[in-house]
């Protein structure tokens, strides 16, 4: 008698099914962690439509700042005349965050290249539109940065 006729053939089977069933749910152990990896989490989005940025004071001429907004970046300047701007501060190429080079005066994104001019507008590089803009108010009891987000009509 061999080894071969003496097992049973429905031992056999089962041995077959469970070491199946023992690859596969390795198999799915092993991916599972990977599949979860690469999917972002729910998340609800926080609603923000404005930001106090403290006192004006704090911002000196010819500079750049960048703050959250909600879950998003902001980029607030103070050019070399005082004025102030905000802009969302995610260039519209890929998704960069750009920042205001004070020697060129204007706003950059390291990524690529892009370059905004002071006003949002893109000037040069891969950006195919200006950034979002974003209002600033000043309070005027206690001289503090307001930024409100920009709704614009879509009609």
């Amino acid at each position: 008698m061999t080894t071969q006729e003496s097992v049973d053939p429905g031992r056999r089977k089962f041995l077959d099914v469970f070491l199946a069933g023992s690859g596969l749910a390795a198999l799915i152990g092993l991916i599972y962690p990977i599949f979860k990896f690469f999917t972002p989490p729910d998340q609800e989005e926080a609603v923000v439509s404005s930001v106090n940025l403290g006192p004006a004071k704090d911002f000196p001429a010819n500079s750049g700042k960048i703050f959250r907004f909600g879950n998003k970046p902001g980029l607030i300047i103070r050019s070399a005349d005082g004025k102030f701007r905000a802009f969302s501060a995610t260039c519209t190429h890929l998704d960069c965050i750009v920042q205001y080079d004070g020697k060129a005066g204007d706003i950059w994104c390291a990524c690529h290249g892009g370059r905004y001019d002071i006003n949002g507008q893109n000037i040069s590089g891969p950006p195919p539109r200006p950034l979002d803009q974003m209002s600033v108010n000043i309070l005027p009891e206690s001289e503090e940065i307001l930024v409100t987000l920009e709704l614009k009509d879509k009609t």
